[in-house]
């Protein structure tokens, strides 16, 4: 089906002096007259560019909380519920609504995701609270990541889109010719100053299929052994944007940021808990800086079968149309897990939207810092 075009005169404010934007529809019309969201479907906007992203401070909401984290973990309310997912990583809530957090939990909510990797919220109205507040809060923790290439929400290049369904199959094509749909990730690693914090809310799921799966880098790294450890604390990798970017324009995509490399600590320290954790994904890590090229790849496959084998350093979510995840990508990897046929209309639809917020540009062991 050829997408329509609409022409949109979006907020000065939000994205700049832009005098209108062209919007290709990513989804089709029709398959969707009586959805509640409608505004939130993809589009893509085919003329905003934006410039490489510039260097700027970030000091992180969770250096503000009480390490006790009173206001959100001390209620004494029982309507709500606290509880650990697994050992090492993931925490679920029920009975409070992100929409409705003070600054203060806030602050403590960003040092519990540092800790537990990813929090789950429960029973929330955050999908209905309209786009403007929905930024207001991801803003809260950082500054808001355009994807260079992903689909957004009308309105909101921040918002990118996540969407899965027999109207659109492009996010499916990259996994046909794998024996696994799993990939793990931690988003836009490449940046200079990659994400922190990652919000993500569905709006429409499958009645079954469709988790999501996370890795506690942080328990990854623990496991390796003393002198494994050691090596990979000197040592730096390049992450790419280029095979996105790439990838991207040879289906017909729009790239409205010019992709980057950046050279990573493999081990870097998280500036609030002082945890370290691995920093390699095999979504976007491509190399170790000063290795040959065999031993490159045999750690880097070595590092990778870790991450993603080890079951008991994992948490893997099911969704419904109220949850909201939470998570800190510099002690995670995550991956969507489509085990769905969404060319049946009983199994269907996969849709929601990423608020991603920058963080500091990553810091290693003795100070190793990124490179670019």
């Amino acid at each position: 089906m050829a997408p329509s075009v609409a022409e949109i005169v979006p907020s000065a404010a939000e994205l700049g002096d832009i005098a209108k934007q062209k919007l290709n529809r990513a989804f089709d019309v029709a398959q969707h007259t009586s959805y509640p969201y409608t505004k939130y479907l993809p589009v893509y906007d085919e003329e905003t560019k934006f410039p490489p992203t510039e260097p700027f401070d970030f000091v992180d909401r969770g250096l503000s909380a009480d390490k006790a984290k009173p206001h959100l973990l001390g209620l004494h309310d029982p309507n709500v519920k606290i509880s650990k997912l697994t050992p090492r990583i993931g925490t679920e809530v029920t009975g409070l609504q992100l929409s409705e957090l003070s600054d203060v939990q806030k602050n403590e909510l960003a040092l519990l995701i540092a800790e537990r990797g990813v929090v789950v919220f429960r029973g929330q109205n955050f999908k209905d609270i309209g786009v403007e507040r929905q930024k207001e809060f991801g803003q809260y923790f950082g500054r808001l990541h355009v994807h260079p290439v992903g689909a957004h929400v009308e309105g909101a290049l921040e918002f990118h889109n996540i969407y899965l369904g027999p109207d659109n199959l492009y996010r499916l094509q990259f996994k046909s010719d794998s024996l696994t749909t799993i990939g793990y990730h931690s988003d836009v690693s490449y940046e200079h100053q990659p994400p922190g914090i990652t919000l993500l809310t569905l709006l429409a799921v499958p009645e079954t299929g469709g988790d999501t799966a996370w890795v506690s880098q942080v328990a990854a790294y623990e496991r390796l052994s003393e002198p494994i450890k050691k090596l990979l604390e000197g040592l730096r990798a390049e992450h790419s944007g280029f095979p996105q970017a790439e990838n991207a324009r040879r289906h017909g995509k729009f790239v409205r940021r010019e992709p980057v490399k950046s050279e990573h600590p493999i081990v870097r320290v998280h500036p609030v808990t002082g945890e370290k954790a691995l920093f390699v994904n095999p979504g976007f890590t491509k190399r170790i800086i000063g290795l040959k090229r065999e031993e490159s790849d045999a750690i880097l496959q070595l590092l990778y079968q870790h991450i993603s084998h080890s079951q008991d350093l994992q948490v893997r979510v099911k969704w419904d149309d109220q949850t909201v995840a939470l998570w800190d990508n510099r002690v995670t990897a995550h991956t969507a897990i489509s085990d769905y046929d969404v060319r049946q209309e009983a199994e269907g639809l996969r849709h929601g939207f990423r608020i991603t917020t920058l963080g500091e540009s990553p810091v290693g062991v003795e100070g190793l810092g990124t490179v670019w």
